[in-house]
């Protein structure tokens, strides 16, 4: 077991690193020096500028270097392995077969964000990367709420609808505002005692499954996902609840 990993450029060990950031300085000398001292300042050696672009008085940078942190594999937590790819005939069989009825799932861009790219890639029948969205399968039943919902009106609707699950994408995420908003969602799906009925998953550019289970959700997906990653959750997870009696 390797005791000590680094990121892999083009010899083991080496550390070699790509970093994009934007500084509020004019580009020039001096900004350049500015991103050298902070790359050295997150733990990085032989530092190469190789790209900067001028941005009105701030200015982007494409950096190389060598990393000298490195990590443990053996002090990293223990994780659940992601289940086989189901394709789309296998989800709709198995709701078919282990749940014996649609599967209703609401969602929506909630509170500020106005940002539905990610939501419509998933529920939108026409879908994303050549996936279909839950809206063309055959044992979901899908209410796509748009943008810019208010947590209490999308719990409303899946209370309406007898909701099996709620689906949020979170892309604004400046200042953590994601966040909060997630936090008071499932805060109010808990004082509304729905908490425990509704399967509830997140997904945006900065949400992975660790975040979306200490923010209180059963799934979170990142970038990348397509509609069938859902869907497959999704079926296995309402077929899973409904064996154990929940």
């Amino acid at each position: 077991m390797v005791s000590a990993l680094k990121p892999y450029g083009d010899t083991w060990g080496d550390g070699q690193m790509q970093l994009s950031f934007t500084l509020p300085l004019p580009a020039g000398p001096k900004a350049q020096e500015a991103a050298k001292r902070l790359a050295g300042k997150m733990g990085l050696d032989n530092v190469q500028i190789v790209h900067t672009k001028d941005l009105n008085g701030f200015t982007f940078f494409i950096l190389y270097g060598s990393c000298r942190h490195s990590i443990d594999p053996s002090e990293l937590p223990e994780l659940p392995e992601e289940e086989a790819a189901l394709s789309f005939e296998e989800i709709n069989a198995l709701i078919e077969e282990r749940v014996g009825r649609k599967i209703v799932v609401v969602g929506a861009c909630t509170g500020t964000d106005a940002h539905t790219v990610g939501l419509d890639a998933i529920m939108n029948m026409k879908g994303y990367k050549g996936e279909y969205g839950l809206e063309r399968y055959p044992m979901f039943e899908t209410y796509n709420l748009g943008s810019q919902v208010p947590n209490e009106e999308l719990l409303q609707k899946a209370v309406e609808v007898g909701a099996d699950a709620v689906l949020v994408s979170q892309v604004v995420t400046q200042r953590d505002i994601h966040i909060k908003n997630l936090t008071e969602l499932v805060e109010l799906a808990e004082a509304e005692g729905l908490r425990p009925k509704l399967i509830m998953v997140v997904g945006g550019p900065r949400i992975d499954r660790v975040l979306a289970a200490e923010l209180g959700f059963d799934a979170g997906f990142g970038p990348g996902t397509t509609a069938r990653d859902v869907a497959g959750f999704l079926a296995r997870e309402v077929a899973r609840r409904m064996e154990r009696g929940e």
